[in-house]
């Protein structure tokens, strides 16, 4: 009988003490239900139903942080970047312009050897 009640009693007992400093170390604003100074009085006058009831009623379940997501894999960013019809229209219109800029005549007294004084052709 003694095989059998001193692992119980070891093991009730390590619960009892797992219980107390889960229940202190936790930030003050994971306790549900009433203060944390009250839970680790509930958790140390009631040794294992304490534990119990904090596990089950006094201790919440962490935020979930959002994860982070490439930007490519984001929604709300790609909603933000415009359609393709915009970027687009975009590139016909830069497009344009270097078309535009391209065809200017070029300065008549500018020569292509790099001289740019008129008389110096003879």
């Amino acid at each position: 009988m003694v095989r059998v009640l001193l692992p119980l009693a070891l093991l009730l007992i390590a619960f009892w003490v797992y219980s107390i400093v889960d229940c202190a170390l936790q930030p003050p604003t994971r306790h549900r239900g009433v203060s944390k100074p009250v839970w680790l009085l509930i958790v140390v006058l009631l040794p294992v139903v304490g534990g119990i009831l904090w596990l089950v009623v006094g201790r919440s379940r962490p935020r979930q942080q959002p994860a982070f997501r490439a930007p490519d894999d984001n929604p709300e960013f790609l909603g933000r970047i415009g359609s393709i019809s915009d970027q687009d229209e975009r590139i016909r219109r830069l497009e344009e312009e270097l078309a535009a800029l391209d065809s200017e005549d070029e300065d008549p007294t500018h020569l292509p050897d790099g001289d740019d004084r008129p008389d110096a052709r003879a």
